[in-house]
């Protein structure tokens, strides 16, 4: 079975996906004016004002979802793992990968706005790649085969967060506290059930609140643990740019050679962490209450950042400036070892890198911060796959009529998830990371390449907004204005207005 992952893993990541990741980011870039630079005021703007109502959160509480889903064990144990393959130079092609992909994300979670729908059990927002592919293709030749690559999407999304990704999350928890305190990893599984199980069922507004309280706490203090090591280490600071820069153009004679990999491990650990084209963060998006599309776009776009350039950047720090690391050929750790740093023997690839980095600073603490930050990164990953599972379980549900047939299918979810937290956290970090790597790659080949073809609303939204911007406007949208079908929650919101005489022409 785990040579079976292997291979299915290899097909997937092949280099084509690299190429199409790193394409795609670079065509948003450019079709958008590099909206990632030059909209930061309106992201930032729009994270501090956004609205929330009975059916939708605020933006703030989507972007933590989101942010949930993205700062987890990618992270840490990520990044790790990909300084270990790639060698130093894999994380400035993570920030390559979070620069190209904050414009990706901007499409794909602006059109799950457009395309977003009142759920009929709750009456919360729900949507997202299978809802926007399916209206989108709705109202064109293609319809039949939009309904089916929808369909397609749904169950892939659920299979990975439902399955494949939370057992990564669930393994690096449990390696980490047993690293740690050497607490037996069944132990870290049953609690990790048990906390989840009390969250997961007060559904969406229940995760939103508990990420919203968490995320910027963990991270803020993840940050500034790194901040601290930075301080102690400040000789090594240029040293440590100079290396990631050297060796991501293959001119550290130390990693040479190992361009490929840089390239390869960077984009996949980039997309693992940040997300951006892998179809998750649109989920999110779409529970917002926005007046426009761009605005969550634009927040959605903000999180990328967060994700990659601030919190992979300190774990790359604390690992290279400690010199905690080691390099493997053939990118794998049965491989030669091509560098071997300060690290002492026996400490896996994963979050010993950045414990015994964290250690050098302060002894016998080190371990515990890190373990006590991956265990709270990586719970919040699991509610936010939660989350997507569920929007995706709603979308098919939408074709089961029996009310009680759909409320027994959310349980099975459920139990589902639970079931891959507990074997995720006794498995061995390879197959989960193998299993984890299989969902990422296909539902981005997936998604990347329905939001190449529909990706004309998304940029209508942009240019709509900006022109409302400039006139002194609070954008709202009108897609009947704009030529977008399909959009029947934005159309009904209008027709409310100018009933309610609160509509006024843009």
């Amino acid at each position: 079975m785990e040579g079976f992952i292997d291979t299915l893993n290899g097909l997937i990541w092949s280099n084509w996906l690299v190429y199409l990741c790193l394409g795609a980011g670079a065509y948003f870039t450019i079709v958008t004016l590099f909206l990632q630079i030059r909209c930061i005021p309106d992201m930032l703007k729009q994270i501090v004002q956004g609205e929330k109502s009975e059916s939708g959160i605020s933006s703030f509480q989507s972007l933590m979802i989101s942010l949930a889903g993205r700062v987890g064990v990618g992270n840490v144990a990520g990044v790790a793992t990909a300084i270990a393959f790639g060698g130093p130079g894999a994380v400035f092609w993570m920030w390559v990968m979070a620069l190209l992909g904050s414009a990706t994300s901007f499409v794909e979670c602006t059109l799950a706005q457009i395309y977003k729908e009142k759920d009929r059990d709750t009456g919360e927002y729900r949507g997202g790649p299978a809802f926007y592919i399916e209206r989108a293709g709705a109202h064109t030749r293609a319809r039949t085969f939009a309904l089916v690559y929808a369909v397609i999407f749904a169950v892939c999304m659920i299979l990975a967060t439902s399955y494949f990704l939370p057992g990564i999350q669930a393994n690096g928890v449990a390696a980490a506290v047993n690293n740690a305190w050497a607490v037996p990893t069944w132990v870290s599984a049953i609690v990790m059930v048990a906390l989840l199980g009390v969250i997961i069922i007060g559904g969406v507004k229940r995760i939103a609140t508990f990420a919203s309280l968490v995320v910027p706490v963990m991270a803020v203090f993840y940050i500034l643990a790194s901040i601290w090591i930075m301080l102690a280490n400040v000789n090594e600071i240029p040293e440590v740019f100079g290396l990631i820069f050297r060796s991501a153009f293959d001119r550290e004679a130390m990693f040479s050679g190992m361009l490929g990999a840089a390239i390869m491990w960077g984009v996949k650990r980039g997309i693992y962490s940040n997300e951006a084209g892998q179809g998750t963060g649109p989920q999110s998006a779409a529970a917002a209450e926005v007046s426009h599309p761009a605005k969550q776009g634009f927040v959605q776009a903000f999180a990328v950042y967060v994700d990659t350039l601030f919190v992979c950047s300190a774990t790359a720090f604390i690992i290279i400036s400690t010199d905690m690391y080691k390099v493997f050929e053939d990118q794998s750790e049965d491989g030669a070892v091509r560098y071997a740093g300060s690290l002492a023997d026996g400490i896996a690839v994963g979050p010993g890198f950045v414990q015994e980095g964290m250690n050098t600073v302060a002894p016998g603490v080190g371990p515990s911060f890190v373990a006590l930050a991956i265990a709270f990164f990586a719970f919040t990953t699991v509610l936010a796959y939660y989350y997507l599972a569920e929007v995706n379980f709603a979308y098919l549900n939408r074709w089961v009529h029996n009310d009680t047939a759909r409320r027994a299918m959310i349980w099975v979810l459920r139990a589902l998830i639970l079931v891959s937290v507990f074997v995720g956290a006794t498995t061995t970090p390879g197959t989960a990371w193998a299993l984890g790597d299989i969902g990422v790659g296909t539902t981005a080949w997936l998604n990347i390449l329905a939001i190449l073809v529909i990706q004309g609303p998304a940029l209508k939204c942009l240019w709509d907004y900006r022109r409302q911007k400039k006139a002194g406007l609070d954008p709202q949208f009108d897609p009947e204005a704009l030529g977008i079908r399909g959009a029947d929650f934005w159309e009904q919101r209008k027709r409310d207005m100018v009933a309610a005489g609160t509509w006024q022409a843009r």
